[in-house]
């Protein structure tokens, strides 16, 4: 009976002798060469390697690695590996862990790409089968965010090996873009959305997101024109006057350019257009932005009546589904947005404006238009039905500009507040210096 811990023999094919040790169960492990040719010196190398460890080319390795290697290697199921990653994530050893053919091991960049991929993903059907508005413009987008920014900087990674750091990273390497806060936020969050996401279903243990600092900045605010020059443009003659009256409509209802374009026959109420639909190329005709139909109030004659006249002159045929901006190219879209935008634009170089000026004012201003001047003017909640805003703070975002008479108000009011705690003649101190600086 052999009384050591090993066994020692050699094989007919070596010139040196093996041994295999015991394991804690008295199981023999793999045989590892003692590179001695003699029984006695292979037996006397057996017991400096129980001692001292097994020599390897970094570090020696001792009998109790050695059988947890080969513990390792006779794992033969995901279970069995799930298992002992489990119990070294208990006890500390490691934070997290991936399992071969599960959610968390599929490559990261394809998950974002199909996280935004309006045909294939989970997230835009169940949004969809929830009724949430979600378009295929903003998808599209948030998918070139996810080629141009993402896909350099993540190539190569699998999902559940995504860390809190490497968001941190990430974020780091945007800074250096030379893209404006705001945009900076929206590429980010291409890739932060779907990671959380991917935590709310189960797909990945830890989420990544949470935590982290985005950057902060002015937004550029949209220009937005004063009355007077507004009134001058629409008193001018316009190349097209549709165009003209769409931005017309705009100024005085703050509709999105999407919701002007989705106008139907059926909208057009006495004084009043019924909002049901917006629309984009991506798109074609979708819910309203907060999946909200809302009736616009229209208290000129004139409008309404051009908006009749409009929307019979449709050469496709007049319906109650037949738009009201119709398109000379197809019966089945209205006109093109960009013709209200470069309308607009003309019409103000036409009246005085550089090009380089007019560049600077959008069509979606007339939004932020309307509620800065109507907002002192209407009840928060009878504007938001105007709008169309969900909430007070987006409502004031839109009505975040100085308009045409705010310092004679301002003034006005700093009169009516404070004039009774001044006396009825202001004294200037006695100026003891040069009477020259003191008249100048």
């Amino acid at each position: 009976m052999n009384a050591y811990p090993f066994s020692l023999f050699k094989r007919a094919d070596r010139a040196c002798f093996s041994v295999s040790f015991k394991d804690a169960n008295g199981k023999y492990l793999r045989p590892v060469s003692t590179g001695k040719k003699t029984e006695q010196e292979a037996l006397q190398a057996a017991f400096q390697m129980l001692r001292d460890g097994i020599p390897q080319n970094k570090k020696p390795v001792t009998v109790q690695d050695l059988s947890f290697k080969d513990m390792l290697r006779k794992i033969k199921t995901g279970n069995e590996a799930e298992s002992v990653l489990a119990e070294l994530k208990r006890l500390g050893w490691v934070k997290g862990f991936v399992v071969k053919d599960t959610s968390q091991a599929v490559d990261f960049i394809s998950f974002l790409t199909t996280f935004w991929d309006w045909e294939n993903s989970p997230y835009i059907k169940e949004k969809l089968r929830k009724n949430h508005g979600i378009h295929k413009r903003h998808c599209k987008l948030q998918g070139q965010a996810i080629t141009l920014y993402w896909e350099p900087f993540f190539k190569g990674r699998i999902l559940g090996d995504i860390t809190a750091a490497d968001i941190d990273a990430f974020i780091n390497y945007m800074a250096d873009k030379n893209l404006s806060a705001a945009r900076k936020n929206v590429i980010i969050k291409a890739g932060t959305k779907p990671l959380r996401w991917a935590f709310s279903k189960g797909k990945m243990e830890i989420d990544p997101t949470r935590g982290h600092i985005l950057f902060s900045g002015d937004e550029t605010k949209r220009n937005i024109l004063t009355p007077i020059v507004v009134a001058a443009i629409f008193r001018a003659t316009w190349k097209n006057e549709r165009v003209k009256l769409g931005n017309m409509l705009a100024a005085v209802t703050g509709m999105r350019c999407g919701e002007i374009q989705a106008l139907r026959f059926k909208d057009l109420g006495k004084d009043c257009l019924y909002v049901q639909a917006s629309w984009n190329k991506e798109d074609d005709l979708k819910p309203t932005k907060n999946n909200e139909a809302r009736t616009v109030e229209i208290p000129f004659p004139d409008i309404m009546n051009s908006l009749i006249l409009q929307a019979k002159e449709n050469p496709w045929g007049v319906s109650p589904n037949s738009y009201v901006f119709w398109s000379e190219k197809s019966s089945d879209m209205p006109i093109h947005g960009t013709c209200f935008l470069d309308g607009l634009r003309k019409a103000l170089t036409h009246i005085g404006f550089s090009e380089e000026q007019a560049a600077k004012y959008m069509f979606h201003g007339w939004r932020h238009f309307y509620t800065s001047y109507m907002i002192r003017k209407l009840d928060k909640k009878l504007l938001k039905s105007q709008t169309g805003h969900k909430t007070d703070v987006m409502l004031a975002h839109y009505a975040d500009h100085c308009i045409e008479g705010d310092r004679e108000l301002i003034q006005a009011k700093e009169r009516e507040v404070f004039a009774g705690i001044l006396p009825q003649k202001v004294l200037l101190l006695e100026y003891k210096g040069d009477p020259k600086k003191a008249a100048a």
